[in-house]
């Protein structure tokens, strides 16, 4: 099959495991499981796994594996004196497998292959003398638990979930811009049914299941057609699942939602370990020597002697307490608690492996960022605050150094739903959990900067103890609890706290634009929002999320300096106090607007960012809540700031 490149960061989202793609000569694939990322590399003498492995403690102990491993980049075997890790790729599978002619629209049926020419079986076609290619069908059948099958048009067609006919099938385009013009016939036995409806579902609130026209409406004697299971990504056509089908385009936005979880590296002790060393117990052959080590729970200066033994020769330019350091880093063992479990023991299985809540997993984000920390991986300076500023902000930190860890965790298909640490890893390979040293996921690394604000808190209570203020959040908490309940979701409660730092980020980000020279696909937000009284937190991290050389020459932390931050500020909130399709913004927001209607003064006027720099899909948006609305101009938490 014709080859296809892909950025590696593009290997972790938008076209990890199981998502489709397509190739430069128009054949759409789907990713490979991680079971046939290094499949055939395993025996080779050049291929070398640890130069691929990652680590973040936290994320390791969050998503309860041993490591992580970044997407092989291709090196070519041919000239090339060194060979370790040369020719690595990632597998792809040809996907939907029903194929169809244009000239004669006969359906075709391939099985899972890498072939890369399909030819209709008709020889002749009128006016052609040479054989005809034949292209793949557009649609292809999804449930909500990750599943992906073809489009069964063979039942669909003979209304029946067993069908005897097995004549030539063929895909008539009969005319309307709907799928009510595309026409399914059967040459044998001459039935034919219009693909309309095949999208259609509706969630059974009393129930609470879901119930779409593919399922309930394919067979003519009322029997339920269900799912099936089917993982071609893992060549796999059989499961256990049950759940309901609905027709999908392959190319459509239902069809694949990625699970990235992502993490601040946070060190153990700052200034600690420095970069040099990080990288040497980062190696393959270290992280058996320290599990080894920590088995035997040995003493601080036995500990170090061990280090020592295993490679005298690189650790001889270390102190003990740095190689001590390190090491209950690399762990995750408080140096402050030599008991407490590292990650490897940690990480044992748990009833119920859903993830904590973002509060409690960012909180530790949370201290140490507002604190200014100094540490390779991990840097912050403080810049100070401008006067104009003081009142609305309580910190800003020029946070010079930062890495972020993103790993993809499984998928979803239908919705953006939940979804359990085990059932998204069954999806992303089809062997047994293997033991925890052993097992890893795909994650891809970004180092950059960023820039940390956080609001003023004497100032956020006075504004958040505010009944309007209680009552336009609630506008949209409401709104998604509609959704959520339509679509069988969990609810949230969204705060007017969180859709204001929501709100701020997103017009700084789209002012930081003309500022600092980064495009908006490149630059990031993180949220630290939270009420509770253990877990108060109102602070924003604006960071770069590219993870090429884009965010390494300081152009963004620049940007944190008293006078350039004014100047932001001035320029954001300035331009967030009229959107370009004012009125009609701020009045349509009371109805709601944007994804689920989950905004409400916000539009791509004024809000809204790619959705690759947002964290909730560009929902829970308000402008009303930063500046005021024309009705309430008191409103917003900078109502009153003068530019």
């Amino acid at each position: 099959m014709t080859t296809g490149n892909i950025r590696r960061a593009q290997l972790i989202s938008p076209f990890g495991v199981g998502a489709m793609s397509v190739l430069v000569d128009g054949i759409s694939v789907i990713t490979a499981g991680l079971d046939h990322w290094y499949s055939d590399s395993d025996k080779d003498p050049n291929f070398f796994p640890e130069e691929f492995e990652v680590h973040d403690w936290r994320l390791e102990q969050r998503l309860k594996v041993g490591s992580f491993r970044l997407p092989p980049d291709y090196r070519s075997d041919k000239g090339n004196k060194d060979q370790q890790n040369s020719g690595l790729h990632i597998p792809v599978l040809r996907f939907p497998r029903w194929h169809f002619c244009i000239y004669c629209k006969r359906l075709e049926y391939k099985p899972l292959t890498m072939q890369q020419v399909v030819w209709c079986p008709d020889s002749k076609h009128a006016g052609r003398k040479n054989k005809t290619r034949m292209s793949q069908v557009p649609f292809v059948a999804i449930c909500s638990h990750g599943h992906i099958s073809d489009f069964p048009f063979r039942e669909w067609v003979h209304r029946t979930a067993n069908p005897n006919c097995h004549g030539t099938l063929r895909l008539e385009s009969r005319g309307g811009g709907s799928l009510e013009g595309q026409v399914v016939t059967c040459d044998s036995c001459k039935m034919q049914r219009s693909l309309q409806g095949i999208m259609d579902a509706r969630f059974d609130v009393k129930e609470r299941s879901e119930h779409t026209t593919l399922s309930d409406h394919l067979s003519s004697d009322n029997d339920t057609f269900l799912c099936t299971g089917s993982k071609p990504w893992l060549q796999q056509d059989d499961g256990l699942c049950g759940d309901a089908l609905r027709g999908a385009l392959r190319a459509a936005g239902n069809v694949y939602f990625p699970k990235v979880e992502s993490s601040i590296y946070l060190p153990q002790k700052i200034g600690a370990v420095d970069e040099d060393l990080h990288d040497l117990f980062n190696q393959d052959c270290m992280q058996f020597v320290l599990n080894l080590i920590h088995a035997e729970n040995r003493s601080d200066s036995r500990i170090i002697q061990m280090i020592r033994l295993s490679n005298d020769k690189l650790f001889s330019p270390f102190k003990d307490q740095q190689l001590l350091d390190a090491y209950q880093d690399k762990l995750g063992i408080h140096a402050d608690n030599d008991t407490a479990s590292p990650i490897t023991i940690s990480m044992t299985a748990s009833e119920d492996d859903t993830l904590t809540e973002n509060e409690e997993w960012r909180l530790p984000e949370f201290y140490l960022l507002r604190e200014t920390p100094t540490d390779p991986l991990l840097c912050g300076v403080n810049p100070g605050c401008s006067t104009s500023l003081s009142p609305y902000l309580d910190r800003v930190r020029q946070v010079t150094t930062l890495q972020e860890t993103r790993a993809l965790r499984g998928f979803t298909r239908v919705r953006d739903g939940s979804l359990r640490l085990s059932e998204g890893k069954s999806l992303l390979s089809r062997k047994p959990t293997r033991a925890v040293g052993d097992d890893w996921l795909p994650a891809y690394v970004v180092k950059g900067e960023g820039i940390y604000l956080e609001l003023n808190g004497q100032r956020l209570s006075r504004w958040e103890s505010q009944e309007k203020v209680a009552a336009r959040a609630a506008l949209i908490s409401e709104r998604y609890d509609e959704v959520a309940s339509a679509r069988g979701l969990h609810q949230r409660k969204l705060t007017a706290r969180f859709i204001l730092l929501h709100t701020l980020a997103h017009i700084l980000i789209n002012q930081l634009v003309f500022s600092c020279g980064y495009s908006s696909a490149s630059l990031r937000e993180r949220l630290y929002a939270s009420t509770s009284a253990d877990k108060n937190m109102a602070g924003v991290l604006i960071y770069t999320a590219a993870g090429d050389s884009e965010g390494t020459l300081g152009g963004l932390v620049r940007m944190a300096a008293p006078d350039r931050l004014t100047d932001v500020f001035n320029l954001a909130i300035s331009a967030a106090r009229w959107c370009s399709t004012d009125p009609v913004c701020m009045d349509s927001g009371e109805r709601g607007q944007g994804p689920d209607s989950c905004n409400l003064a916000a539009c791509h006027g004024c809000a809204l960012l790619p959705e690759t720099s947002c964290e909730e899909f560009n929902r829970f948006l308000d402008r009303g809540l930063v500046i005021g609305t024309f009705e309430n101009t008191g409103l917003g938490y900078f109502s009153d700031y003068q530019n």
